[in-house]
This record gives C-alpha cells, structure tokens and sequence, in this order.
C-alpha cells in the first residue's frame, strides 16, 4: 500500500505499508524531508510496525512521537503528516 501527502508549507511525506493480521507491516517512510539524526527514520518506521489497521490519524500522530527522543529534529515533516500518509495508504486500499 502506498500513501502521499504535501505538508502544508513542508515536504512530501509518502509511506509504503503492508498489513499482516490487522496490523501495520513492513513500514517504509521516505519522502523529500530531513530528519536529524538520520536513526529517526528507523525509529519512526518502528513506531509504526505494528499499529492497528484501524488506529486514526491522532494514535499513529502520538506513537510516533513517543517513540522519537527530543533531540531528534524535523524539517518539513511532522507526525502528524506521518500519520495523514499512513490513513491514506490504507484508505486507498480498503476502496480497491
């Protein structure tokens, strides 16, 4: 499954999922934004392994960002962007 979404005034957040069992899998996040350190995309990616295919927009928006340390900094990309790309991807899905 395959979600886009342009933050507005940032960057395109695009995520690539698959589900297992009613779960998030195989989760990629790429996109034209910048994340310091560059670990934080693998911990994003872990946050979201795993997350209910049926969790809304604010649960995916707050595993992301409990699973971020402060000292992690984003540039055109938030959590809650991440989350907006993950419902898509999945909404995509459910209408083919």
């Amino acid at each position: 499954m395959h979600g886009e979404y342009k933050m507005p005034g940032g960057k395109l957040v695009v995520i690539d999922l698959d589900l297992r069992n009613g779960r998030l899998a195989d989760v990629h996040l790429s996109g034209d934004f910048f994340l310091e350190p560059d670990s934080a995309l693998h911990t994003i990616n872990a946050a979201l392994e795993g997350q209910p295919e049926h969790a809304d927009e604010t649960e995916l928006a707050d595993a992301v960002r409990d699973a971020l340390s402060p000292d992690v900094m984003m540039y055109g990309l938030s959590p809650e962007a991440i989350a907006v790309a993950v419902r898509r991807a999945l909404h995509w899905e459910s209408e083919a």
